[in-house]
């Protein structure tokens, strides 16, 4: 199950799902990029990247890690990027800066062929960080590709966990996961009964 630290009691998280709501979050039936139908798609990216989101998400992921010391913040491309660029940004802001780092899903065929872009060494304390959660193949392939430049990961922070078992393979491996909204943060009240009863999606 997913392991939460978000506080609604403040202003920011409401008004991040809000921005999720308007501008990322579409109801209907699609095809996800694992190849799964679903029956709702969110792009996080366009409330992540307007002004007022990047701000939000980078107080809000920084916050549900800020008892863990780590020395870096890492993004999946491409949506995980803006949000290790808000969390680091942020960090500076308040006094704790971390670098950002990025995972690419393929190494370039020119160029110096990194996996990860940024400023990583072995023993770096790393946090994950991505977008939206589903069977959390992109997330394990980050993990390796962190790990194998010598990084530590000690956690993934997400903006939205589907429940689709990708929290559970991500976990699997050791690792925990701190996701901000979940599926069940976007249905109306009416659906959530439905939704509770859905069968579980096994993971890839």
């Amino acid at each position: 199950m997913t392991q939460s630290r978000r506080d609604r009691t403040g202003k920011s998280w409401p008004e991040l799902l809000a921005l999720l709501k308007t501008h990322s979050y579409q109801s209907g039936r699609v095809v996800l990029a694992s190849g799964m139908e679903s029956d709702f798609f969110i792009d996080c990216k366009q409330s992540v990247l307007k002004a007022r989101g990047h701000q939000l998400v980078g107080e809000l992921m920084l916050d549900a890690f800020r008892h863990v010391r780590v020395d870096a913040v890492a993004g999946v491309e491409l949506g995980g990027c803006p949000l290790a660029s808000a969390v680091s940004f942020m960090s500076a802001q308040r006094g704790r800066p971390l670098d950002a780092l990025y995972v690419r899903k393929e190494v370039k065929d020119h160029g110096s062929r990194r996996k990860v872009e940024g400023l990583v060494h072995p023993g770096m304390r790393v946090m994950l960080l991505e977008d939206v959660i589903t069977t959390g193949g992109s997330t394990l392939r980050a993990l390796d590709a962190l790990r194998s430049v010598g990084a530590e990961v000690l956690g993934v922070v997400a903006l939205v966990d589907r429940l689709e078992g990708g929290v559970e393979a991500i976990s699997a491996q050791g690792v925990e996961v701190v996701a901000l909204f979940t599926r069940l943060d976007f249905l109306a009240e009416d659906d959530l009964d439905a939704t509770l009863n859905e069968p579980t999606v096994a993971d890839e």
